[in-house]
């Protein structure tokens, strides 16, 4: 008696074990997605700035009327989104915000006709397509630049895009565990159905998945407004929140989550089967039951690739459906293989062993649906990282490409974790004596496979929650510019001869190469190749079409031959051409011209 109280003992120890592993696990993907969205916020805008007039930098005459900005896709702004900044910083009335022509990517904000003369900031905030905030600044100047512009402080607090993602990976968690939890305990494992810890992993999955998704509901209107938490009891914020897509969406999944609860709730009744139905009326209730969890199933995923960057850019009539085919698969593998692991192949009080469950039917019926959760994970992946990516120098060039290689060699384990459990199956399978009679050795090998299988599932879920708030790679690579141009040849007289530049070129480097602030590294070379020093490089900026006024770049030197442009702004994409000015004494300049692509 007393050895078998100290048995139940070590198994329930070992199985709180096991569980508090996978919940330490899950927290980390959990942190993983905080840190993420907290410290690199900023780099994990879907929306951007493709044009704005007054241009970045630009030196105007006289006063403009207005402001306007387009973005590359549809965006979301309310009256706090843009502010006028003077040198010192202070906030300057300007008009209400609106949209040029009823063109939903670009905006207009009305400019009072009493700016005086020197350097201004505009400063905006607007909410994507996909939902995601994005936040940046430019400046002009009135006669002539001020000697110091105010910097641009972000009003909002740290704690909101914090809280905004713990509301999106609890969601993202709950979908997992209530889908692929729910149906591995109401279909796959009857015995589920009376198992208290089994209902209890699905339920908890309800919970998460409403509470987070209340959780970004509330904070979406104080993060898009760049205010403090206290906005979450703002009504007039959380009325604009309901009146965007994301709204929408956000209360279309909550209802959805309650018929599912409803669903799920029906059929987990001790008086309730969905496989074994003895009467017409028993037997239309299940079906009825059966297709009510099914549609919810299907539509709970579009709640957040209706609203995400799969319904912006290329192609959204397909991606929107793969994604969430891919989601929808995805919840439904690693919320099952939690539910199995946890209630079906680890040890619990009162177990023998070998496990006094039976793994008859569980394990078989969930191998069979992992099988068709990896094809259909495979096949959207591969389509939904074409359309994410692009090109191949995307995928190491980028965030995003990088995320997705470390999702990619996650898989590849999970596969082959997940063939051998395969394998398992059908070799006991074959067995008479069935799967129950498998050696212990081989149950506990199971085990450890099933459990590896946990970790790296965890793993892929929370890099794709990562992946989910990443700028796709297709818009935020952009291949550098390296180009060589020889010095003209008038140069080689007089002092150019003298100073080495005869016969020689200049390099250049600029990267990204794309709209905002880049980098341009130049190299000037004489005609054996070797770095020449010049009194002083200037530069400027200018269109290839001369719509712009050309724009200072102000170049410092590095070493001997070497200068550096650290903020050279790029207002937008297109043909541009980087005018170098070399002096070579006190008395002789010589232009450079250097023509690259901004994308």
């Amino acid at each position: 008696m007393t050895g078998g109280v100290h048995l139940a003992g070590r198994s329930r120890a070992r199985l709180i074990t096991r569980l508090a592993v996978v919940a330490i696990l899950v927290a980390c993907g959990l942190v993983a997605d905080l840190v993420s969205a907290a410290v690199t916020h900023p780099a994990y805008a879907h929306a951007y700035l493709v044009e704005t007039s007054p241009v970045d930098g630009q030196v105007l005459r006289s006063p403009p009327a207005d402001v306007r900005l387009s973005f590359n896709e549809a965006v979301s702004f309310n009256q706090r989104s843009f502010q006028l900044l003077d040198v010192t910083g202070k906030k300057l009335a300007i008009g209400a915000p609106g949209y040029v022509d009823g063109k939903a990517n670009t905006a207009r904000v009305s400019l009072p006709a009493s700016l005086v003369e020197g350097t201004y900031v505009l400063a905006w905030r607007i909410t994507s397509a996909d939902s995601h905030v994005v936040s940046g600044a430019f400046s002009f100047s009135i006669g002539r630049p001020s000697t110091l512009a105010a910097p641009v402080e972000d009003d909002v607090s740290p704690a909101v895009p914090v809280v905004d993602a713990v509301g999106r990976a609890l969601a993202f968690l709950g979908l997992a565990l209530a889908l692929g939890g729910g149906l591995f305990v109401a279909v796959l494992w009857p015995a589920g159905r009376d198992d208290r810890r089994a209902r209890g992993i699905v339920w908890s999955g309800f919970a998460a998945l409403t509470a987070g998704t209340v959780v970004v509901l509330l904070v979406q209107g104080p993060y898009a407004a760049g205010t403090s938490l206290t906005g979450v009891f703002d009504p007039e914020l959380l009325g604009a929140t309901l009146s965007t897509r994301l709204g929408h969406a956000l209360s279309v999944r909550l209802l959805i989550v309650l018929a599912l609860g409803v669903a799920f709730w029906i059929a987990v009744r001790p008086s309730s089967s969905l496989a074994d139905v003895r009467t017409d009326g028993a037997r239309t209730s299940g079906v009825g039951v059966a297709g009510l969890g099914a549609a919810c199933a299907v539509a709970l995923p579009f709640t957040w690739t209706l609203a995400d960057h799969a319904q912006t850019g290329e192609q959204t009539w397909l991606a929107v459906p793969a994604t969430s085919l891919h989601l929808l698969a995805m919840a439904l593998w690693l919320g099952g293989l939690i539910a199995l692991a946890a209630c079906v192949l680890l040890p619990g009080r009162g177990r023998k062993p070998t496990g006094a469950i039976s793994l008859e039917p569980a394990l078989p019926r969930f191998s069979t649906l992992a099988q068709i959760c990896f094809a259909v994970i495979a096949v959207t992946g591969v389509y939904l990282a074409w359309r994410q990516v692009g090109t191949w120098g995307a995928l190491g060039g980028t965030d995003f490409g990088r995320l997705l290689l470390g999702k990619l060699a996650a898989v590849l384990a999970v596969v082959g974790l997940a063939a051998g459990a395969r394998r398992f199956v059908r070799r006991r399978g074959r067995d008479p004596l069935g799967l129950d009679a498998a050696p212990y050795t081989a149950v506990r090998r199971l085990r450890h496979s099933v459990a590896g299988e946990v970790v790296l599932g965890v793993a892929v879920v929370s890099i794709t929650a990562v992946l989910v708030n990443t700028a796709p790679a297709r818009t935020s690579y952009a291949p550098p510019v390296h180009t060589t141009v020889p010095i003209p040849t008038t140069v080689a007289n007089a002092a150019g001869s003298a100073a080495g530049l005869g016969g020689g070129s200049v390099e250049v480097k600029i990267e990204p190469a794309k709209p905002g602030s880049n980098v341009a590294d130049i190299y000037i070379t004489g005609r054996n190749g070797s770095l020449v020093a010049v009194p002083e490089v200037s530069g400027a900026l200018e269109s290839r079409d001369r719509s712009v006024p050309a724009l200072p770049v102000k170049v410092s030197a590095a070493e001997p031959g070497h200068y550096v442009a650290n903020s050279m702004s790029i207002p937008y994409p297109g043909e541009w051409v980087l005018r170098l000015d070399i002096r070579v004494s006190d008395f002789d300049e010589t232009p450079v011209r250097v023509p690259f692509t901004a994308h």
